[in-house]
């Protein structure tokens, strides 16, 4: 029998992504949809044939009979719907940040844990084809003992632009805007699957600010997992777009430039240069939450404890730690903050 499912929030990411993946998913069926926006709501209806469309959540929780809901409304909104979710005996997938704050964690996972239910967050970047390739070279040894983890993420304006009114969140710290969440999130769950079992011990960090604004545009952030140094720097206002990321072990080094990987044999110098195909680079990545979506239905058909569901969660509670931690550095002008 199919899961039934619903979205909450359909705005561009759950437009443009979510929804088109979950109607090619076999075993899902997505049968409602909770969007405060009437014109949203609309846009939504031309989705679906025989869609519900709900105002209020707590109506479509009553109303309807799920199995999980996809959570995929602005960050300051996530707790609160994960939460009602949860008690109605529903399993939640949320979109990044799952919350704002590591109390907020704590207590999602205990009331996920009380209904044996699964609590996920959406990390797409791991189910990009360059770092899903990266990661099994990484996991096969090819790099030899990890060293050392690089990522750039440079952009010209914050995802989705600057006049849609839906976006405005992410210029907004109090809803969960600023790089350092928008990007930084990305960036702090793929250290955390990289490094392996290492927890992060401390945090340097500086952030910038464009004038009038008290949401972060740029972050460079330097931590140490164990024997590995990880270093981010993020913007949001250069003056192109990037996306690399460099890995270096004690036997090879290899680095990500958007779909191509340059991976070099540190002993002979040699160089080899090869394509992974991926989707164009856009900022809703549909192509990648279909692998989100098929851990998390392995997630619910094997249980809240299964190694993606705790995998995922242990990411979410180290990329929480990593930006509190970078701001209270930022806020020491770049001194170390200690974690653990």
């Amino acid at each position: 029998m199919a899961l039934r499912g619903a979205i909450v929030g359909f705005g561009q990411v759950a437009e443009q992504a979510h929804m088109p993946t979950w109607l090619h998913r076999p075993g899902v069926q997505i049968v409602a949809i909770c969007e405060p926006d009437a014109k949203r709501r609309h846009a939504a209806l031309q989705t679906v044939a025989d869609l519900h469309v709900y105002e209020s959540l707590e109506l479509m929780l009553s109303g309807e009979r799920l199995d999980f809901v996809d959570i995929a409304s602005s960050p300051a909104s996530h707790v609160a719907a994960a939460k009602q979710a949860l008690e109605a005996g529903i399993h939640a997938l949320v979109e990044k940040p799952l919350c704002l704050e590591p109390a907020e964690r704590i207590a999602l996972e205990s009331l996920a844990h009380s209904r044996s239910r699964v609590l996920m967050c959406v990390h797409n970047w791991k189910y990009a084809p360059p770092y899903r390739r990266v990661g099994e070279m990484v996991r096969a040894g090819e790099l030899g003992t990890l060293r050392r983890l690089a990522f750039t993420r440079l952009r010209t304006v914050p995802a989705g632009g600057r006049s849609l009114a839906r976006e405005a969140w992410r210029l907004d710290p109090a809803q969960g805007g600023g790089i350092l969440i928008d990007h930084g999130w990305h960036v702090f769950y793929l250290m955390t699957w990289l490094a392996g079992a290492g927890e992060p011990q401390s945090v340097e960090a500086r952030l910038g600010f464009e004038p009038g604004s008290e949401a972060d545009a740029t972050a460079e952030v330097e931590a140490r997992f164990g024997e590995i140094s990880a270093s981010a720097k993020l913007s949001w206002i250069a003056d192109r777009r990037a996306t690399t990321a460099v890995l270096e072990g004690d036997a090879a080094s290899v680095e990500i430039d958007g779909d191509r990987l340059t991976l070099t044999t540190l002993a002979t110098g040699r160089r080899s240069t090869f394509t992974v195909e991926d989707a164009p680079d856009d900022s809703y990545h549909r192509a990648w939450f279909a692998g989100v979506a098929e851990e998390f239905e392995r997630a619910i058909a094997t249980g809240p404890a299964s190694a993606g569901a705790r995998q995922n969660l242990r990411e979410v509670r180290i990329a929480l730690d990593l930006i509190a931690a970078a701001r209270a550095s930022a806020r020491r002008d770049g001194l170390p903050v200690a974690l653990g």
